[in-house]
Protein backbone atom coordinates (compact mmCIF):
# COMPACT_ATOMS: atom_id res chain seq x y z
CA UNK A 1 0.00 0.00 0.00
CA UNK A 2 1.22 3.29 -0.96
CA UNK A 3 2.36 5.88 1.71
CA UNK A 4 -0.58 7.96 3.30
CA UNK A 5 -1.13 10.94 4.44
CA UNK A 6 -3.05 10.91 8.06
CA UNK A 7 -4.22 13.71 10.70
CA UNK A 8 -5.01 11.22 14.01
CA UNK A 9 -6.91 12.65 16.50
CA UNK A 10 -7.58 11.50 20.21
CA UNK A 11 -9.15 8.03 19.85
CA UNK A 12 -12.17 7.51 20.61
CA UNK A 13 -12.43 5.86 23.75
CA UNK A 14 -10.76 8.67 25.18
CA UNK A 15 -13.71 10.85 24.69
CA UNK A 16 -16.48 8.35 25.55
CA UNK A 17 -17.41 6.91 22.33
CA UNK A 18 -17.64 3.00 22.18
CA UNK A 19 -16.27 1.62 19.35
CA UNK A 20 -18.52 -0.24 16.74
CA UNK A 21 -17.77 -3.44 15.27
CA UNK A 22 -15.80 -2.46 11.90
CA UNK A 23 -17.40 -3.61 9.24
CA UNK A 24 -14.79 -3.92 6.15
CA UNK A 25 -16.43 -4.46 2.65
CA UNK A 26 -15.26 -7.82 1.06
CA UNK A 27 -13.33 -8.36 -2.44
CA UNK A 28 -16.31 -9.55 -3.73
CA UNK A 29 -18.41 -6.38 -3.02
CA UNK A 30 -15.49 -4.18 -4.31
CA UNK A 31 -15.55 -6.23 -7.07
CA UNK A 32 -19.29 -5.34 -8.00
CA UNK A 33 -18.96 -1.43 -7.31
CA UNK A 34 -15.96 -1.45 -9.63
CA UNK A 35 -18.41 -3.10 -12.16
CA UNK A 36 -21.03 -0.74 -11.91
CA UNK A 37 -18.94 2.07 -12.24
CA UNK A 38 -16.82 1.18 -15.22
CA UNK A 39 -20.67 0.69 -17.15
CA UNK A 40 -21.24 3.81 -16.34
CA UNK A 41 -17.86 5.30 -17.20
CA UNK A 42 -17.96 3.47 -20.53
CA UNK A 43 -21.83 4.91 -21.12
CA UNK A 44 -22.46 7.74 -23.90
CA UNK A 45 -22.93 10.55 -21.28
CA UNK A 46 -21.84 13.90 -20.31
CA UNK A 47 -18.77 14.36 -18.26
CA UNK A 48 -21.19 16.08 -15.25
CA UNK A 49 -23.51 13.32 -15.33
CA UNK A 50 -21.27 10.50 -15.49
CA UNK A 51 -19.79 11.80 -12.43
CA UNK A 52 -22.79 12.61 -11.06
CA UNK A 53 -23.80 8.55 -11.73
CA UNK A 54 -20.50 7.31 -10.45
CA UNK A 55 -20.53 9.28 -6.97
CA UNK A 56 -24.38 8.04 -6.40
CA UNK A 57 -23.35 4.33 -7.51
CA UNK A 58 -20.53 4.91 -4.98
CA UNK A 59 -22.51 5.80 -2.21
CA UNK A 60 -24.32 2.13 -1.90
CA UNK A 61 -20.92 0.52 -1.42
CA UNK A 62 -19.12 2.60 1.10
CA UNK A 63 -21.10 3.65 4.13
CA UNK A 64 -20.63 7.48 4.05
CA UNK A 65 -22.53 10.76 4.60
CA UNK A 66 -21.08 12.73 1.68
CA UNK A 67 -19.23 11.67 -1.25
CA UNK A 68 -17.58 14.28 -4.03
CA UNK A 69 -15.98 14.25 -6.82
CA UNK A 70 -14.06 16.98 -7.95
CA UNK A 71 -12.28 17.64 -11.52
CA UNK A 72 -9.74 20.79 -11.83
CA UNK A 73 -9.06 22.60 -14.67
CA UNK A 74 -5.52 23.59 -16.31
CA UNK A 75 -5.17 26.23 -13.09
CA UNK A 76 -5.88 24.32 -10.73
CA UNK A 77 -9.32 25.62 -9.77
CA UNK A 78 -12.71 23.47 -9.37
CA UNK A 79 -14.26 22.61 -12.67
CA UNK A 80 -16.93 20.19 -12.43
CA UNK A 81 -18.00 19.09 -8.94
CA UNK A 82 -20.44 15.95 -8.30
CA UNK A 83 -21.86 15.27 -4.73
CA UNK A 84 -23.99 12.47 -3.27
CA UNK A 85 -25.78 12.97 0.15
CA UNK A 86 -24.81 16.80 0.14
CA UNK A 87 -27.72 18.81 1.70
CA UNK A 88 -26.96 22.49 2.53
CA UNK A 89 -29.09 24.24 5.41
CA UNK A 90 -27.69 27.96 4.92
CA UNK A 91 -27.46 27.95 0.62
CA UNK A 92 -23.59 26.51 1.40
CA UNK A 93 -21.73 24.66 -1.77
CA UNK A 94 -20.47 21.35 -2.08
CA UNK A 95 -17.17 22.39 -2.81
CA UNK A 96 -17.02 24.72 0.72
CA UNK A 97 -16.62 21.46 2.45
CA UNK A 98 -13.01 20.81 0.55
CA UNK A 99 -10.79 23.83 1.92
CA UNK A 100 -8.09 24.74 -0.46
CA UNK A 101 -5.09 23.22 1.20
CA UNK A 102 -6.60 19.71 1.36
CA UNK A 103 -6.67 19.81 -3.02
CA UNK A 104 -3.24 21.84 -3.03
CA UNK A 105 -2.19 18.73 -1.42
CA UNK A 106 -3.43 16.07 -3.45
CA UNK A 107 -2.11 17.95 -6.51
CA UNK A 108 1.20 18.42 -4.87
CA UNK A 109 1.09 15.30 -3.33
CA UNK A 110 -0.95 12.37 -5.21
CA UNK A 111 -1.01 11.00 -1.80
CA UNK A 112 -4.37 9.83 -0.07
CA UNK A 113 -5.31 12.28 2.91
CA UNK A 114 -7.14 10.64 6.15
CA UNK A 115 -8.48 12.61 8.99
CA UNK A 116 -10.10 11.03 11.59
CA UNK A 117 -11.62 14.44 13.06
CA UNK A 118 -11.90 17.52 10.45
CA UNK A 119 -13.27 19.44 13.38
CA UNK A 120 -9.37 19.06 14.91
CA UNK A 121 -7.54 19.40 11.90
CA UNK A 122 -5.73 22.59 11.00
CA UNK A 123 -6.49 21.54 6.91
CA UNK A 124 -10.07 21.50 7.93
CA UNK A 125 -9.93 24.70 9.95
CA UNK A 126 -11.92 27.14 7.38
CA UNK A 127 -14.55 24.69 6.40
CA UNK A 128 -15.07 22.66 10.02
CA UNK A 129 -18.36 24.42 10.56
CA UNK A 130 -19.86 24.03 7.25
CA UNK A 131 -18.77 20.70 7.33
CA UNK A 132 -20.51 19.96 10.95
CA UNK A 133 -23.72 21.68 9.81
CA UNK A 134 -24.11 19.98 6.33
CA UNK A 135 -22.71 16.29 7.33
CA UNK A 136 -22.96 16.20 11.49
CA UNK A 137 -20.20 15.70 14.51
CA UNK A 138 -17.01 13.71 14.22
CA UNK A 139 -16.66 13.78 10.70
CA UNK A 140 -13.94 11.83 8.93
CA UNK A 141 -12.54 12.42 5.52
CA UNK A 142 -10.73 10.24 3.24
CA UNK A 143 -9.79 11.30 -0.22
CA UNK A 144 -7.65 10.21 -3.61
CA UNK A 145 -6.02 11.98 -6.36
CA UNK A 146 -7.58 11.75 -9.56
CA UNK A 147 -4.84 11.21 -12.05
CA UNK A 148 -4.35 11.22 -15.95
CA UNK A 149 -1.21 10.47 -17.19
CA UNK A 150 0.81 10.97 -13.80
CA UNK A 151 -1.39 14.40 -13.92
CA UNK A 152 -3.09 15.13 -11.07
CA UNK A 153 -7.26 16.03 -12.55
CA UNK A 154 -9.02 16.15 -9.55
CA UNK A 155 -10.30 14.26 -6.40
CA UNK A 156 -12.30 11.75 -5.05
CA UNK A 157 -13.18 12.30 -1.43
CA UNK A 158 -16.19 10.84 1.40
CA UNK A 159 -17.12 11.80 4.49
CA UNK A 160 -17.95 9.05 7.49
CA UNK A 161 -19.59 10.41 11.01
CA UNK A 162 -17.62 8.61 14.06
CA UNK A 163 -20.14 5.94 14.11
CA UNK A 164 -19.33 4.42 11.16
CA UNK A 165 -15.67 5.36 11.11
CA UNK A 166 -14.30 4.20 14.46
CA UNK A 167 -12.51 1.31 14.76
CA UNK A 168 -12.40 1.50 10.67
CA UNK A 169 -10.08 0.16 8.62
CA UNK A 170 -8.73 2.30 5.58
CA UNK A 171 -6.80 -0.47 3.38
CA UNK A 172 -9.77 -1.65 1.42
CA UNK A 173 -11.46 1.88 1.20
CA UNK A 174 -8.66 3.15 -0.52
CA UNK A 175 -8.04 -0.22 -2.63
CA UNK A 176 -11.59 0.66 -3.75
CA UNK A 177 -11.39 4.45 -3.97
CA UNK A 178 -7.76 4.03 -5.87
CA UNK A 179 -9.28 1.85 -8.79
CA UNK A 180 -11.96 4.07 -9.17
CA UNK A 181 -9.94 7.34 -9.13
CA UNK A 182 -7.76 5.63 -11.89
CA UNK A 183 -11.14 4.75 -13.82
CA UNK A 184 -12.20 8.23 -13.42
CA UNK A 185 -8.91 9.45 -15.02
CA UNK A 186 -9.36 7.81 -17.33
CA UNK A 187 -12.68 9.01 -18.74
CA UNK A 188 -11.77 12.49 -17.94
CA UNK A 189 -9.03 11.52 -20.10
CA UNK A 190 -11.01 10.69 -22.65
CA UNK A 191 -13.66 13.54 -22.57
CA UNK A 192 -11.16 15.93 -22.84
CA UNK A 193 -9.55 14.78 -25.89
CA UNK A 194 -12.91 14.31 -27.74
CA UNK A 195 -14.07 17.86 -26.45
CA UNK A 196 -10.33 19.39 -27.95
CA UNK A 197 -10.92 17.11 -31.17
CA UNK A 198 -14.25 18.65 -31.28
CA UNK A 199 -13.15 22.35 -30.71
CA UNK A 200 -10.62 21.96 -33.19
CA UNK A 201 -13.11 20.36 -35.82
CA UNK A 202 -16.02 23.61 -35.07
CA UNK A 203 -12.77 25.85 -35.54
CA UNK A 204 -11.65 24.12 -38.93
CA UNK A 205 -15.18 24.30 -40.29
CA UNK A 206 -15.41 27.98 -39.00
CA UNK A 207 -12.72 29.08 -40.60
CA UNK A 208 -13.43 27.10 -43.84
CA UNK A 209 -17.13 28.47 -43.72
CA UNK A 210 -15.54 31.98 -43.41
CA UNK A 211 -13.50 31.37 -46.35
CA UNK A 212 -16.03 30.12 -48.14
CA UNK A 213 -18.40 32.98 -47.31
CA UNK A 214 -16.02 35.50 -48.16
CA UNK A 215 -15.37 34.85 -51.77
CA UNK A 216 -18.75 34.65 -52.40
CA UNK A 217 -20.31 38.17 -53.57
CA UNK A 218 -21.85 40.27 -51.10
CA UNK A 219 -25.02 40.33 -52.99
CA UNK A 220 -25.16 36.66 -52.57
CA UNK A 221 -24.47 36.69 -49.04
CA UNK A 222 -27.15 38.95 -48.36
CA UNK A 223 -25.44 41.77 -47.85
CA UNK A 224 -25.27 45.35 -49.23
CA UNK A 225 -22.16 45.60 -51.29
CA UNK A 226 -19.71 48.31 -50.18
CA UNK A 227 -19.85 51.57 -52.26
CA UNK A 228 -16.82 53.72 -52.55
CA UNK A 229 -17.65 57.52 -52.23
CA UNK A 230 -21.25 56.85 -51.51
CA UNK A 231 -22.34 57.91 -48.31
CA UNK A 232 -26.06 57.33 -46.85
CA UNK A 233 -28.33 55.41 -45.19
CA UNK A 234 -31.42 56.44 -46.07
CA UNK A 235 -34.08 54.62 -47.71
CA UNK A 236 -33.92 56.44 -50.73
CA UNK A 237 -29.99 55.90 -51.41
CA UNK A 238 -30.40 52.18 -50.19
CA UNK A 239 -33.30 51.37 -52.87
CA UNK A 240 -30.83 52.56 -55.78
CA UNK A 241 -28.00 50.83 -54.24
CA UNK A 242 -29.82 47.61 -54.05
CA UNK A 243 -30.73 48.29 -57.32
CA UNK A 244 -27.44 48.40 -58.71
CA UNK A 245 -26.48 45.60 -56.74
CA UNK A 246 -28.60 43.76 -59.12
CA UNK A 247 -28.34 45.36 -62.29
CA UNK A 248 -24.21 45.35 -62.31
CA UNK A 249 -24.14 41.50 -62.29
CA UNK A 250 -25.49 41.93 -66.27
CA UNK A 251 -24.41 43.57 -69.30
CA UNK A 252 -27.44 45.63 -70.07
CA UNK A 253 -27.07 49.49 -70.62
CA UNK A 254 -27.67 51.61 -67.93
CA UNK A 255 -29.34 55.21 -67.60
CA UNK A 256 -28.57 57.13 -64.47
CA UNK A 257 -31.06 60.16 -63.75
CA UNK A 258 -31.62 62.87 -61.22
CA UNK A 259 -30.42 66.36 -60.70
CA UNK A 260 -26.66 67.86 -61.33
CA UNK A 261 -25.25 67.27 -58.26
CA UNK A 262 -26.85 63.84 -57.25
CA UNK A 263 -23.74 61.60 -58.00
CA UNK A 264 -24.40 60.39 -61.01
CA UNK A 265 -20.66 59.75 -61.68
CA UNK A 266 -20.46 57.93 -58.64
CA UNK A 267 -23.23 55.35 -59.59
CA UNK A 268 -21.63 54.88 -62.67
CA UNK A 269 -17.82 53.72 -61.01
CA UNK A 270 -20.45 51.26 -58.36
CA UNK A 271 -22.02 49.98 -61.27
CA UNK A 272 -18.67 49.05 -62.83
CA UNK A 273 -17.01 48.11 -59.51
CA UNK A 274 -19.57 45.32 -58.87
CA UNK A 275 -19.98 44.27 -62.20
CA UNK A 276 -18.00 41.21 -63.81
CA UNK A 277 -15.66 43.77 -65.58
CA UNK A 278 -14.57 45.72 -62.70
CA UNK A 279 -11.14 44.59 -63.48
CA UNK A 280 -11.37 46.11 -66.81
CA UNK A 281 -11.10 49.60 -67.82
CA UNK A 282 -13.25 52.57 -66.71
CA UNK A 283 -13.43 55.24 -68.95
CA UNK A 284 -15.95 58.40 -68.53
CA UNK A 285 -16.33 60.86 -71.13
CA UNK A 286 -18.62 64.45 -70.27
CA UNK A 287 -20.34 64.83 -73.61
CA UNK A 288 -21.10 68.86 -73.01
CA UNK A 289 -17.91 69.47 -72.24
CA UNK A 290 -16.71 69.32 -75.85
CA UNK A 291 -17.57 70.63 -79.08
CA UNK A 292 -19.10 67.89 -81.75
CA UNK A 293 -16.31 67.26 -83.52
CA UNK A 294 -13.72 67.33 -80.90
CA UNK A 295 -16.15 64.86 -79.31
CA UNK A 296 -16.45 61.95 -82.10
CA UNK A 297 -12.29 62.38 -81.96
CA UNK A 298 -12.22 61.69 -78.54
CA UNK A 299 -14.75 58.55 -78.62
CA UNK A 300 -13.78 57.37 -82.02
CA UNK A 301 -10.58 58.04 -82.09
CA UNK A 302 -8.39 59.59 -85.29
CA UNK A 303 -6.13 58.04 -88.43
CA UNK A 304 -3.12 59.64 -89.35
CA UNK A 305 -3.71 62.80 -91.24
CA UNK A 306 -7.85 62.74 -90.63
CA UNK A 307 -7.84 66.76 -90.22
CA UNK A 308 -5.46 69.41 -89.30
CA UNK A 309 -3.10 68.68 -86.25
CA UNK A 310 -3.99 64.75 -86.81
CA UNK A 311 0.05 63.94 -87.30
CA UNK A 312 -0.75 60.01 -85.42
CA UNK A 313 -2.97 57.87 -84.94
CA UNK A 314 -4.80 57.84 -81.92
CA UNK A 315 -7.34 55.42 -80.09
CA UNK A 316 -10.99 56.85 -79.21
CA UNK A 317 -12.34 56.00 -75.54
CA UNK A 318 -14.38 53.32 -77.16
CA UNK A 319 -10.62 51.49 -77.89
CA UNK A 320 -9.58 52.31 -74.24
CA UNK A 321 -13.02 51.13 -72.76
CA UNK A 322 -13.23 47.49 -74.50
CA UNK A 323 -14.15 44.58 -72.27
CA UNK A 324 -15.11 47.58 -69.27
CA UNK A 325 -17.27 50.38 -69.12
CA UNK A 326 -17.64 53.35 -70.65
CA UNK A 327 -19.55 56.20 -68.59
CA UNK A 328 -21.09 58.92 -71.39
CA UNK A 329 -22.13 62.00 -69.11
CA UNK A 330 -24.61 64.48 -70.36
CA UNK A 331 -26.03 62.29 -73.01
CA UNK A 332 -28.74 64.38 -73.51
CA UNK A 333 -26.76 67.90 -74.86
CA UNK A 334 -24.93 65.87 -77.88
CA UNK A 335 -26.39 67.13 -81.33
CA UNK A 336 -28.48 64.98 -83.39
CA UNK A 337 -25.99 64.52 -85.97
CA UNK A 338 -23.75 62.99 -83.78
CA UNK A 339 -26.44 60.97 -81.95
CA UNK A 340 -26.95 59.21 -85.54
CA UNK A 341 -23.34 57.82 -85.36
CA UNK A 342 -23.67 56.81 -81.64
CA UNK A 343 -26.81 54.81 -82.25
CA UNK A 344 -24.57 52.63 -84.59
CA UNK A 345 -21.98 51.66 -82.25
CA UNK A 346 -25.19 50.71 -79.20
CA UNK A 347 -26.61 48.55 -82.02
CA UNK A 348 -23.48 46.79 -83.65
CA UNK A 349 -20.79 47.05 -80.95
CA UNK A 350 -19.05 48.72 -84.58
CA UNK A 351 -17.22 52.06 -85.68
CA UNK A 352 -14.69 53.45 -87.47
CA UNK A 353 -11.67 55.70 -86.51
CA UNK A 354 -12.51 59.41 -87.67
CA UNK A 355 -10.51 59.64 -91.11
CA UNK A 356 -10.06 55.76 -91.36
CA UNK A 357 -12.05 52.69 -92.92
CA UNK A 358 -11.65 50.41 -90.88
CA UNK A 359 -14.26 48.48 -89.18
CA UNK A 360 -13.19 48.21 -85.30
CA UNK A 361 -15.46 46.18 -82.86
CA UNK A 362 -15.89 46.40 -78.88
CA UNK A 363 -17.58 45.00 -76.51
CA UNK A 364 -18.46 47.59 -74.00
CA UNK A 365 -20.96 48.02 -70.60
CA UNK A 366 -22.79 51.27 -71.31
CA UNK A 367 -23.71 53.61 -68.67
CA UNK A 368 -25.53 56.74 -69.71
CA UNK A 369 -26.06 59.94 -67.23
CA UNK A 370 -28.39 62.74 -67.97
CA UNK A 371 -30.07 65.40 -65.84
CA UNK A 372 -32.55 66.62 -68.91
CA UNK A 373 -36.06 65.51 -69.10
CA UNK A 374 -35.41 63.10 -72.23
CA UNK A 375 -38.98 62.18 -72.75
CA UNK A 376 -39.68 65.76 -73.52
CA UNK A 377 -36.57 66.52 -75.74
CA UNK A 378 -37.62 63.65 -77.69
CA UNK A 379 -41.46 64.81 -78.05
CA UNK A 380 -39.82 68.45 -79.15
CA UNK A 381 -38.04 66.22 -81.68
CA UNK A 382 -34.26 67.26 -80.09
CA UNK A 383 -33.41 63.98 -79.24
CA UNK A 384 -34.17 60.61 -81.44
CA UNK A 385 -36.60 58.56 -79.87
CA UNK A 386 -34.58 55.24 -81.65
CA UNK A 387 -31.54 56.32 -79.66
CA UNK A 388 -33.77 57.15 -76.50
CA UNK A 389 -35.19 53.44 -76.57
CA UNK A 390 -31.25 52.15 -77.08
CA UNK A 391 -29.92 54.20 -73.84
CA UNK A 392 -33.08 53.73 -71.49
CA UNK A 393 -32.60 50.23 -70.92
CA UNK A 394 -32.50 50.10 -67.14
CA UNK A 395 -33.22 54.18 -65.67
CA UNK A 396 -31.94 54.53 -62.20
CA UNK A 397 -33.72 57.28 -60.65
CA UNK A 398 -31.21 59.09 -58.46
CA UNK A 399 -32.98 61.15 -55.34
CA UNK A 400 -32.09 64.71 -54.48
CA UNK A 401 -30.47 65.47 -51.76
CA UNK A 402 -33.76 66.98 -50.13
CA UNK A 403 -35.70 63.11 -50.61
CA UNK A 404 -32.65 61.99 -48.16
CA UNK A 405 -32.91 64.69 -45.44
CA UNK A 406 -31.60 61.73 -42.96
CA UNK A 407 -28.65 61.72 -45.26
CA UNK A 408 -27.18 65.49 -44.67
CA UNK A 409 -25.53 64.76 -41.19
CA UNK A 410 -23.74 61.82 -42.66
CA UNK A 411 -22.59 63.87 -45.80
CA UNK A 412 -21.89 66.68 -44.00
CA UNK A 413 -19.44 65.01 -41.08
CA UNK A 414 -17.96 62.98 -44.18
CA UNK A 415 -16.89 66.34 -46.03
CA UNK A 416 -15.68 67.95 -42.74
CA UNK A 417 -13.31 64.61 -42.02
CA UNK A 418 -12.01 65.30 -45.63
CA UNK A 419 -11.39 68.63 -45.11
CA UNK A 420 -9.20 68.25 -42.09
CA UNK A 421 -7.72 65.71 -43.79
CA UNK A 422 -5.92 67.61 -46.94
CA UNK A 423 -5.80 70.91 -44.30
CA UNK A 424 -4.68 68.71 -40.85
CA UNK A 425 -7.44 70.65 -39.54
CA UNK A 426 -10.20 69.11 -36.54
CA UNK A 427 -12.97 71.31 -37.12
CA UNK A 428 -16.07 69.54 -35.99
CA UNK A 429 -19.77 70.07 -36.42
CA UNK A 430 -22.01 71.22 -33.87
CA UNK A 431 -25.86 69.88 -33.27
CA UNK A 432 -26.87 73.53 -34.56
CA UNK A 433 -24.59 73.31 -37.16
CA UNK A 434 -26.77 70.09 -38.24
CA UNK A 435 -29.78 71.65 -38.05
CA UNK A 436 -29.25 74.38 -40.52
CA UNK A 437 -27.66 71.98 -43.21
CA UNK A 438 -30.74 70.18 -42.86
CA UNK A 439 -33.20 73.20 -43.09
CA UNK A 440 -31.37 74.33 -46.26
CA UNK A 441 -32.49 73.04 -49.62
CA UNK A 442 -29.51 72.67 -51.34
CA UNK A 443 -30.85 72.79 -55.09
CA UNK A 444 -27.24 71.81 -56.36
CA UNK A 445 -27.73 68.47 -53.91
CA UNK A 446 -24.52 66.83 -52.59
CA UNK A 447 -22.06 68.71 -54.85
CA UNK A 448 -23.80 71.81 -52.87
CA UNK A 449 -23.21 70.73 -49.79
CA UNK A 450 -20.05 70.05 -50.07
CA UNK A 451 -18.98 73.21 -51.09
CA UNK A 452 -21.32 74.79 -47.97
CA UNK A 453 -19.39 72.62 -46.04
CA UNK A 454 -16.10 73.62 -47.40
CA UNK A 455 -16.44 77.39 -47.14
CA UNK A 456 -17.36 77.07 -43.87
CA UNK A 457 -14.61 74.88 -42.42
CA UNK A 458 -12.46 76.90 -44.51
CA UNK A 459 -13.53 80.57 -43.13
CA UNK A 460 -14.30 79.29 -39.37
CA UNK A 461 -12.64 80.93 -36.79
CA UNK A 462 -13.02 78.16 -34.26
CA UNK A 463 -12.63 74.42 -34.32
CA UNK A 464 -15.87 73.70 -33.69
CA UNK A 465 -18.74 75.04 -36.49
CA UNK A 466 -22.01 76.53 -35.35
CA UNK A 467 -24.94 77.49 -37.33
CA UNK A 468 -23.55 81.07 -37.41
CA UNK A 469 -20.89 80.44 -39.25
CA UNK A 470 -22.78 79.82 -42.06
CA UNK A 471 -23.48 82.74 -45.20
CA UNK A 472 -27.24 82.05 -44.80
CA UNK A 473 -26.56 83.40 -41.21
CA UNK A 474 -25.67 86.62 -42.53
CA UNK A 475 -27.57 86.61 -45.54
CA UNK A 476 -24.87 85.98 -47.59
CA UNK A 477 -25.71 82.56 -49.48
CA UNK A 478 -26.96 83.02 -52.68
CA UNK A 479 -28.27 79.33 -53.48
CA UNK A 480 -31.68 80.90 -53.54
CA UNK A 481 -31.03 82.28 -57.16
CA UNK A 482 -30.42 79.20 -58.58
CA UNK A 483 -33.98 77.60 -57.41
CA UNK A 484 -35.83 76.71 -60.33
CA UNK A 485 -37.83 73.78 -58.99
CA UNK A 486 -36.79 70.55 -61.05
CA UNK A 487 -37.41 68.82 -58.66
CA UNK A 488 -41.12 68.80 -59.04
CA UNK A 489 -41.11 67.85 -63.18
CA UNK A 490 -38.06 67.07 -64.64
CA UNK A 491 -38.01 63.53 -63.55
CA UNK A 492 -40.24 61.03 -62.21
CA UNK A 493 -40.37 60.38 -58.54
CA UNK A 494 -40.01 57.68 -56.47
CA UNK A 495 -39.59 58.91 -53.21
CA UNK A 496 -42.25 61.05 -51.24
CA UNK A 497 -41.46 64.50 -50.58
CA UNK A 498 -39.96 65.06 -47.25
CA UNK A 499 -42.03 66.83 -44.13
CA UNK A 500 -39.18 69.27 -43.98
CA UNK A 501 -38.47 70.44 -47.42
CA UNK A 502 -37.66 74.05 -48.05
CA UNK A 503 -40.23 75.35 -50.19
CA UNK A 504 -39.60 78.05 -53.61
CA UNK A 505 -38.94 81.85 -52.70
CA UNK A 506 -41.87 83.47 -52.77
CA UNK A 507 -43.14 85.75 -55.82
CA UNK A 508 -41.71 89.00 -54.43
CA UNK A 509 -37.96 87.26 -54.70
CA UNK A 510 -35.52 89.41 -56.16
CA UNK A 511 -32.02 88.54 -56.55
CA UNK A 512 -29.59 89.96 -54.20
CA UNK A 513 -32.36 90.64 -51.12
CA UNK A 514 -32.72 88.17 -48.49
CA UNK A 515 -36.64 87.65 -48.63
CA UNK A 516 -37.93 86.80 -45.32
CA UNK A 517 -40.92 85.24 -44.61
CA UNK A 518 -44.46 86.81 -44.12
CA UNK A 519 -45.41 87.31 -40.21
CA UNK A 520 -47.13 83.85 -39.04
CA UNK A 521 -45.92 81.64 -42.22
CA UNK A 522 -42.30 80.16 -42.71
CA UNK A 523 -40.59 78.81 -46.18
CA UNK A 524 -41.66 75.42 -44.94
CA UNK A 525 -45.25 76.80 -45.93
CA UNK A 526 -46.16 75.58 -50.00
CA UNK A 527 -44.50 77.50 -53.19
CA UNK A 528 -46.40 80.42 -53.69
CA UNK A 529 -44.16 81.35 -57.27
CA UNK A 530 -46.65 81.49 -60.45
CA UNK A 531 -46.57 78.49 -62.52
CA UNK A 532 -45.82 80.59 -65.55
CA UNK A 533 -42.13 82.07 -64.06
CA UNK A 534 -41.48 78.43 -62.49
CA UNK A 535 -41.80 76.97 -66.55
CA UNK A 536 -40.56 79.94 -68.18
CA UNK A 537 -36.91 79.67 -66.08
CA UNK A 538 -37.04 75.86 -66.66
CA UNK A 539 -37.35 76.70 -70.52
CA UNK A 540 -40.89 74.87 -70.70
CA UNK A 541 -43.28 76.06 -72.86
CA UNK A 542 -46.62 77.90 -71.99
CA UNK A 543 -49.35 76.43 -73.99
CA UNK A 544 -52.30 78.06 -72.41
CA UNK A 545 -52.81 81.25 -70.81
CA UNK A 546 -50.20 83.13 -68.28
CA UNK A 547 -52.89 82.77 -64.74
CA UNK A 548 -52.75 79.56 -62.77
CA UNK A 549 -54.87 76.79 -62.86
CA UNK A 550 -57.43 77.19 -60.47
CA UNK A 551 -57.71 73.66 -58.56
CA UNK A 552 -61.14 72.78 -59.43
CA UNK A 553 -60.41 73.14 -63.04
CA UNK A 554 -57.33 70.40 -62.68
CA UNK A 555 -59.40 68.03 -60.54
CA UNK A 556 -62.06 68.21 -63.56
CA UNK A 557 -59.40 67.49 -65.97
CA UNK A 558 -57.61 65.03 -64.09
CA UNK A 559 -60.88 62.99 -63.85
CA UNK A 560 -62.08 63.45 -67.34
CA UNK A 561 -58.55 61.42 -67.77
CA UNK A 562 -58.72 58.50 -65.79
CA UNK A 563 -55.69 60.38 -63.78
CA UNK A 564 -53.56 60.18 -66.35
CA UNK A 565 -51.28 63.44 -65.77
CA UNK A 566 -50.13 63.40 -69.64
CA UNK A 567 -53.96 63.11 -71.12
CA UNK A 568 -54.96 65.65 -68.39
CA UNK A 569 -52.31 67.78 -70.22
CA UNK A 570 -53.85 67.42 -73.47
CA UNK A 571 -57.17 68.25 -72.46
CA UNK A 572 -56.45 71.28 -70.42
CA UNK A 573 -53.93 72.75 -72.97
CA UNK A 574 -50.89 72.89 -70.43
CA UNK A 575 -47.82 70.53 -70.71
CA UNK A 576 -46.97 67.72 -68.49
CA UNK A 577 -44.31 70.25 -66.27
CA UNK A 578 -47.85 72.29 -65.77
CA UNK A 579 -50.18 69.87 -64.91
CA UNK A 580 -47.25 68.21 -61.92
CA UNK A 581 -46.23 71.49 -60.86
CA UNK A 582 -49.94 72.14 -60.40
CA UNK A 583 -50.63 68.68 -58.61
CA UNK A 584 -47.84 69.46 -56.03
CA UNK A 585 -49.04 73.50 -55.45
CA UNK A 586 -52.63 72.04 -54.25
CA UNK A 587 -51.34 69.15 -52.59
CA UNK A 588 -53.76 66.84 -54.97
CA UNK A 589 -53.21 63.45 -54.32
CA UNK A 590 -52.93 60.97 -57.06
CA UNK A 591 -55.78 58.48 -57.78
CA UNK A 592 -54.40 54.93 -58.87
CA UNK A 593 -57.49 53.75 -61.40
Amino acid sequence: MDDVVTSRSAPPESLGVKSPRARIPSADTALLGVYEISKILTAPARLEQTLANVVSVLSSFLDMKLGMITILDQHGHPEIVATSGWISHDRSKPIDTLPTKVIDRLAATAMPVIVEDVARDALFETAAETITQAVGANVSFLAVAIKSDSRVVGTLSIYRTSEEFIAYTFDADLRLLTMIANLIGQTVKLHRMLSADRLRLLNECSTLEKALVSRMPKEIRGERPDVAGIVGESPAIMEVLDTIAVVAKSNSTVLLRGESGTGKELFARAVHDLSRRSAKPFVKVNCAALPESVLESELFGHERGAFTGAVAQRAGRFELANGGTLLLDEIGEISPAFQAKLLRVLQEGEFERVGGSKTLKVNIRFVFATNKNLEAAVDKGEFRADLYYRISVVPIFLPPLRERPGDVSLLARNFIERFNSENDREHQLSASAIETLQRCYFPGNVRELENCVRRTATLARAETIVDNDFACASGKCLSALLWTGSASGAFPRTYPEPANRRAAPPEDFAPGRRTEPAPGSTFLDEPTLPLDSVCEEEGFGIASSRKMIDRQTLIEGMEKAAWVQAKAARLLGLSLRQVNYALKKYNIEIKRI
